[in-house]
């Protein structure tokens, strides 16, 4: 909505809008009255752009990467806090005057106080400016400080080696985060789910110490355990078909396994451990007889049956056991399946890792409050931490901010001729121009979806360094031609740092360029099309050519081997239709033909300088269209899609004028005052007939022109009685003559007769 001011504006006039100035404070200070219909832009990405990304970081609140206009109010109006005169904001450099602060506003009390206590810090207590170098590495304002306000507690920060030692513990169990010095730390969050933990791990191990039936034989349990676990399957597996045989007999032969089974594992070279028969009954089975541990063990499983003999059934069934019973088994799962069912609801926390006797003694200590006191104290210091980064934000926007807005609330600096706009990347020199209006983009193949809309030629390039690294470009092109502008070639980019890249054009995105190139651009194209045309005629007739060749090669192979030769094919016959066919071709071209000639009879009995216009008449006709809508789109490109594609939100019609558009790609020119031999030893031999044919044509168009019958000039100005005819003795051209003049000459002249002279009366005599 629009929105009410007192404010008088200025506004200049450049891509074909309106667009505010930004020439004093007050324009500063009344930006969020600036109706936003009139902002050049909306928004913009905080990547990609020419422009520091900690600075738009800072103004980006939202922190999703882009900046909007809001935002932009919000970053000029937190400045008018901290700053007596906004004004300061148009020096652009990254030293801020300490007398610039506005101490009379609690801000700017705040961070002025920061800003000195930094200088302090660093040794230039007497420094009459702040710079953004004092004020970036906050890893080195903060080196020197117990607490920094920022709640993140390092090891370092602990009062004595106990607590130390906890705060090293919880950061190995739960991580760190980093705090302003740039030392690992933890915060209230951290300690509180460390202590939980413990807790936890803690109550696990007092219910083992507790209840003797989850350990049966104390610290031999997990051995006992993990013996019973390892053939726990495979035993129950032999009870089982020990009593399926049992039930009945005949099932006997098959749970043992066949004999053609052990066949095939005879016929190989076992190994020692026998995994072959791995899968094969735990020992041979054999009704109501219980598992022998000693004698008749299947090979793959003797040793892990021998570890069960001694470390669970010896203490928990009987020593001297060399076979176990159903019963047997079933009670020695009974005793360690407690201890089984304790150990899977063991704690899954980092925590666990810490010997029990470690997490008894960190429970019993004092070490949890200490270090929630040291934390608090940390945290309560946090408005002052704040106030020091206020300092940077400051210092920062001091440098950036007013060069942001002369590209987001207006494009000074894209129409302005001494600094480039934050979202031109760099150069690109190819086909003897340099294009300054080149943006990065991250797919191509999607920015020109949208781009193509702006009504420019887009040629999109990958660049590289010999370094590895890679960027993707596009340039638009707006001064010469496309005739040599094609996927492959390959230019070089110069970034705004100075370095060069490598790069080739991997798409274009065609567009008119000017008006003349779009008037031979028809006779090109058909140029072009005569040339695909031949080019493929010839590698045609090429292929034909081997064809024949490889024919006529086997051809002399195959004739030895024919026995007789091939009988002649029987004369095809004429077809009639085929006949009246051609026949009404021949006829229809003659008529064309016929036409054609009558037409040109009347076209070459007109007058040459008639026929010469009718010739460029027909050009103009055939290349009209193409300079109309070249005309029309030249008109129509604008800025507006190619940033959009790149994440802009472009608030109007940034149009490229032809003449804008010839500023924003050079074509290569001799520099004034140089000297060219215009000489080239290896240029082609000078043809005179063009420039003499061009003579004699316009020669012969005003001798025509003027020799007209119609006008009769060169017959006027050279008849008989003109200075020219009685010097020259001819007179020049003729002149059409008139109905009347026409009858008189057509009329019959009568004979001369002999001129008498009439006899003169004589006077009368006098009387």
């Amino acid at each position: 909505m629009p929105r009410t001011t007192n404010h008088r504006w200025q506004f200049s006039r450049a891509g074909g809008f309106d667009q505010a100035r930004l020439d004093s404070a007050a324009d500063l200070a009344h930006l969020g009255e600036l109706d936003l219909k009139l902002w050049a832009a909306l928004a913009c990405p905080v990547k990609g752009l020419e422009f520091d990304e900690r600075t738009l970081g800072l103004i980006d609140t939202d922190r999703d990467g882009r900046v909007r206009a809001p935002e932009i109010i919000a970053a000029v109006a937190w400045c008018d806090e901290r700053l007596k005169d906004l004004a300061a904001l148009k020096a652009g450099t990254d030293a801020l005057s300490l007398t610039q602060i506005d101490d009379a506003t609690e801000a700017g009390r705040a961070v002025l106080a920061s800003a000195r206590q930094i200088l302090k810090d660093l040794g230039k207590a007497d420094s009459p400016a702040i710079t953004l170098a004092d004020v970036s590495d906050t890893a080195r304002i903060f080196a020197q400080t117990r607490f920094n306000g920022d709640g993140i507690l390092p090891a370092s920060a602990a009062a004595d080696e106990p607590t130390r030692k906890v705060i090293e513990d919880i950061l190995a169990c739960c991580g760190s985060l980093p705090d302003r010095s740039g030392q690992p730390g933890i915060d209230q969050a951290r300690l509180d789910d460390f202590f939980g933990q413990l807790a936890a791990f803690e109550a696990w191990v007092a219910r083992g110490d507790q209840d003797p039936a989850l350990r049966p034989l104390g610290e031999a349990t997990a051995a006992a355990a993990a013996a019973w676990q390892a053939v726990r399957a495979k035993v129950d597996d032999w009870f089982a078909r020990g009593r399926l045989a049992e039930f009945d007999e005949r099932a006997l032969e098959a749970v043992n396994r066949s004999e053609t089974e052990y066949l095939g594992v005879a016929a190989a070279d076992m190994t020692i451990t026998a995994q072959e028969v791995a899968s094969f009954p735990l020992a041979r089975v054999r009704p109501g007889q219980p598992l022998s541990l000693t004698t008749g063990v299947n090979p793959a499983w003797a040793e892990a049956l021998n570890t069960l003999r001694t470390a669970a059934i010896a203490p928990l069934v009987g020593k001297d056991k060399t076979s176990l019973s159903a019963s047997e088994w079933a009670a020695l799962g009974a005793r360690l399946a407690p201890f089984e069912a304790w150990m899977a609801s063991r704690p899954t926390a980092a925590v666990a890792g810490l010997p029990p006797a470690r997490v008894r003694e960190i429970l019993a200590g004092t070490s949890r409050e200490a270090i929630a006191d040291l934390i608090a104290q940390d945290k309560a210091l946090e408005k002052e931490a704040q106030s020091i980064a206020q300092v940077e934000q400051l210092v920062r926007m001091h440098r950036d901010l007013y060069r942001l807005l002369l590209n987001f609330v207006n494009f000074a600096d894209f129409y302005g001729p001494d600094r480039k706009a934050i979202f031109q990347a760099g150069t690109l020199f190819l086909d003897a121009r340099a294009c300054e209006l080149c943006l990065r983009v991250d797919d191509p193949g999607r920015h020109a979806a949208l781009a193509g809309f702006s009504k420019a030629y887009l040629a999109y390039c990958d660049c590289t360094r010999p370094s590895g690294e890679k960027l993707q470009i596009v340039a638009a092109f707006t001064g010469g031609d496309s005739d040599y502008l094609m996927v492959g070639r390959n230019g070089l980019f110069f970034d705004r740092k100075g370095r060069d890249w490598d790069a080739t054009i991997t798409k274009v995105v065609e567009n008119p360029i000017s008006v003349r190139q779009a008037f031979w651009s028809p006779y090109k194209k058909v140029v072009r099309l005569i040339d695909e045309m031949a080019a493929k005629r010839a590698a045609a007739s090429s292929a034909e050519s081997d064809a024949k060749l490889a024919a006529a090669s086997q051809s002399a192979t195959d004739a030895g081997k024919a026995a007789a030769p091939a009988p002649a094919p029987a004369p095809k016959k004429i077809d009639v239709g085929t006949v009246a066919a051609l026949g009404v071709a021949f006829g229809a071209i003659g008529t064309l033909i016929a036409t054609l000639i009558g037409y040109a009879a009347g076209l070459f009995s007109l007058p040459f300088w008639i026929i010469l216009l009718a010739l460029i008449g027909l050009m103009l006709l055939i290349s009209g269209p193409f300079m109309l809508i070249a005309w029309l789109k030249l008109r129509q490109r604008n800025m507006g899609p190619i940033l959009d594609a790149n994440g802009w939100a472009v608030n109007g019609r940034v149009k490229l004028s032809v003449k804008f558009g010839e500023s924003l790609t050079e074509v290569a020119k001799i520099p004034p005052g140089s000297h060219a031999s215009g000489e080239d030893p290896y240029a082609d031999k000078p043809n005179p007939w063009p420039r003499l044919i061009l003579v004699v044509v316009i020669v012969a168009f005003i001798y025509s022109f003027l020799g007209d019958p119609n006008h009769g000039w060169l017959y006027d100005w050279t008849r008989p009685g003109t200075a020219f005819h009685e010097k020259v003795g001819f007179s020049l051209g003729s002149r059409k003559l008139s109905e009347e003049e026409k009858a008189a000459q057509a009329a019959p002249q009568a004979p001369a007769e002999a001129a008498t002279p009439a006899p003169v009366p004589a006077e009368p005599a006098a009387k």
